[in-house]
């Protein structure tokens, strides 16, 4: 029987080059972003509002329901892969922590994490980066996200980076902390070896030996289908990662981002 593990990261924080790395060991099998919580988070709509379940013993409806969640999730595998193991991405596993272990019990979870000052800055990059595309979300006669200031305070408010802050916060909050293991972006980089020896414990395998200078691109995702934001290619070695906040921000702004998030620095011991 498969053996699934999740990985829920936020946006810009290495979770496609973790992927991949990850993929480098020939018994699991890595998704790109997976559309697999998806499936179950609409299942369990229909399932908590169909008048043919509520009318029926709820206990055998509620055993029904985890039961077809956790054979679904894992006839989806068998479908697509022999692989042992799965390593299924998706930025809203760690949130609905509570639901996945209804139907999965005590799921591992990875969680990359990074400096917010960083993720806005490749927010920005990507922008600039695509000037001969329309974002969509600037309106000069409007004045609307014509700054760096108003971009940072347009991303701040909407997703991908705010849900998945606010997320973060609550698993948090709640103690769901504990059942998952966090990788910061920057420690990664520098090192790959010792932090892949950490998550292999957590998922309670033996050590595979990964190759960081050679990391192939094995998950593959059209980025058009999520605009001019959606960068899922990585780079073939793992260097150390540089902030380039302040060069890219500035000052001012780099603390005003530092200022909104006190709790994640707090926590994850950014300074």
């Amino acid at each position: 029987m498969k053996k699934l593990y999740f990985q829920s990261s936020l946006p810009r924080a290495g979770s496609t080059l973790f992927q991949n790395v990850m993929g480098q060991n020939p018994e699991f099998y890595v998704t790109p972003t997976s559309g697999v919580l998806e499936l179950v988070y609409g299942a369990r709509a229909n399932y908590s509002t169909s008048p043919e379940f509520k009318a029926q013993d709820p206990k055998l409806m509620k055993d029904g329901f985890l039961n077809f969640c956790n054979k679904g999730v894992l006839g989806f595998y068998d479908g697509i892969t022999d692989k042992p193991f799965v390593l299924d991405k998706s930025r809203g596993w760690g949130f609905h922590y509570g639901f996945l272990n209804s139907f999965y019990p005590n799921p591992k979870i990875i969680c990359m994490v990074r400096d917010p000052r960083d993720i806005f800055t490749s927010m920005e990059n990507n922008f600039r980066k695509n000037q001969h595309m329309d974002s969509g979300f600037i309106n000069h006669s409007e004045l609307k996200n014509t700054t760096i200031e108003k971009r940072m305070d347009m991303w701040f408010q909407t997703p991908p980076i705010s849900i998945a802050m606010e997320r973060l916060y609550s698993i948090i909050r709640e103690g769901k902390d504990k059942k998952i293991h966090f990788i910061k972006y920057e420690t990664f980089t520098r090192q790959p070896e010792k932090e892949m020896r950490k998550v292999y414990d957590y998922f309670e395998l033996p050590y595979f030996n990964h190759d960081f200078n050679n990391v192939e691109q094995i998950t593959t995702e059209d980025d058009s289908v999520y605009g001019i934001f959606g960068d899922h290619n990585i780079r073939e070695k793992i260097e150390p990662s540089q902030s380039k906040a302040k060069e890219i921000l500035g000052v001012k702004v780099s603390n005003w981002i530092k200022d909104q998030y006190p709790w994640f620095y707090d926590y994850f011991r950014y300074t």
